[in-house]
């Protein structure tokens, strides 16, 4: 398909019912959603094991990841903001877990795979057919040494950077690396962030240290990236914390495998001596909730509190004893928020069983938040319509720090507490904010 020509693939691509039992049944499971005053949450799509989101620059659909071999292509045709249309991209394309899309700017739609990174120009008109344009970014068995494939940690996301590069998150197969792997994951990026020029020249590793990251943002407001990274299983219920983290500069080594999560040590590397320059989390989460995909909404039709804020998706813990953290966590308080609405499916109040698992946010161009759940096979649409949406209004603050400078410290300790983070403000860095605010409710 690099030369254009057909492959005789059928035009005929098989669609995924939207209106029938599977349908009911999601719509069903939303009732039961504790939504904050004046949020609403309804089904966008059914979209078997949805992954990651990238959503079209021009055109109304949603490009969709899984971890399987399907990569979906989900369109709204009406503007009603429910899917009428979803249906196999490139079908004609053997793909293996294609987890990660993103989109530049010019409208090149970039696929991570396991293994091997496309490229497909023009995909928000090509894809109307089983034939699309590609090319390879990065060619099969070259994104990772191929003896090191794996089914543990194998799904990629991906960003386009400020910069114009690629960013790819790659997680590396172990719970814990052995240290003789160390070498080789640190030289080709695994356990790690990577990037490269569009074309696949200039690879470089950008971040070590990095246990198995599934959800990645650059700050608007800096360009700054941060991301989630799931941590460390079999230490225990309550141990380690998940992490939220912050590049600021390239070269940044986030503590993995001497930390198996925020500052717990690790028992295969607990005699090991620490690397000097190992950067801490901005935050840490409840553990083993397996915070993925994360998005800085960076829209104005929530309310102010929201803006400039962190939506991250929980997928849910698989070891635990009690299940924990299952629906997409509230701005994040270090950033913006003081609101934790429980805003997604979570386990069943009979028996514990998980109704959803929330994997990828993206944020819509009318300010609405869509939620991937490859668990339940949905995307999900969360939008407000109460009266406190709009711009913020003049906090004191530049624009690019909306929703920060009215936070009072009891405020957002109370929050960070709601959302399972540890620590306090003062330790985070956030000792310098203004404290004059009135204080408003928190829904949880």
């Amino acid at each position: 398909m690099r030369e254009f020509r057909t492959t005789g693939t059928s035009l005929d691509i098989p669609q995924i019912d939207q209106k029938g039992e599977t349908a009911d049944r999601l719509r069903g499971i939303l009732e039961d959603i504790e939504m904050p005053e004046g949020f609403e949450i309804d089904l966008f799509a059914v979209v078997p094991d949805a992954r990651h989101m990238a959503l079209g620059n021009s055109v109304p659909v949603v490009f969709v990841g899984t971890r399987k071999d399907k990569f979906w292509a989900v369109t709204d045709r009406d503007g009603d903001r429910v899917a009428d249309e979803v249906k196999e991209f490139a079908p004609a394309l053997d793909l293996a877990v294609p987890n990660g899309p993103c989109m530049t700017p010019d409208g090149f739609l970039v696929l991570a795979e396991h293994n091997r990174v496309l490229m497909f120009p023009a995909a928000e008109f090509f894809y109307e057919s089983p034939d699309v344009a590609v090319a390879e970014v990065v060619p099969q068995g070259e994104l990772i040494p191929v003896e090191e494939e794996s089914f543990n940690h194998g799904a990629r996301v991906c960003d386009i950077g400020p910069d114009g590069m690629l960013y790819i998150s790659m997680g590396q197969p172990h719970n814990v690396p052995p240290a003789e792997k160390m070498d080789l994951y640190n030289e080709v990026g695994m356990g790690g962030i990577i990037r490269l020029n569009t074309d696949g020249s200039g690879r470089e590793v950008y971040a070590r240290g990095i246990r198995n990251s599934v959800g990645m943002d650059f700050n608007p407001a800096n360009d700054e990236l941060w991301f989630t990274d799931n941590q460390v299983d079999g230490m225990g219920d309550d141990i380690p914390p998940g992490e939220m983290n912050r590049i600021t500069a390239s070269g940044q080594n986030f503590g993995f495998p001497w930390y198996g999560g925020g500052t717990t040590r690790t028992n295969e590397y607990m005699d090991a001596e620490i690397p000097a320059d190992v950067v801490n989390p901005e935050a840490e989460y409840t553990a083993h909730a397996a915070d993925l995909g994360m998005a800085f909404y960076g829209a104005d039709a929530f309310p102010a509190k929201y803006h400039g804020g962190i939506f991250s998706a929980q997928h849910g813990s698989w070891n635990r004893t009690t299940p924990v953290a299952r629906g997409c966590s509230p701005p994040w308080a270090r950033m913006a928020a003081r609101a934790s609405p429980r805003s997604l499916p979570r386990a069943g109040p009979e028996n514990g069983e998980y109704l959803g698992r929330p994997v990828d946010v993206a944020i819509m161009k009318d300010g609405s938040l869509l939620v991937s759940d490859d668990f339940a096979g949905a995307i999900y649409r969360i939008s407000y319509s109460g009266s406190e949406g709009g711009q913020p209004e003049d906090s004191g603050m530049e624009a690019e720090e909306a929703g920060m400078g009215n936070m009072d410290m009891e405020t957002m300790e109370e929050n960070m507490e709601d959302m399972g983070m540890e620590g306090s403000p003062d330790e985070m860095g956030m000792e310098h904010m203004e404290t004059e605010s009135e204080e408003t409710e928190t829904s949880n």
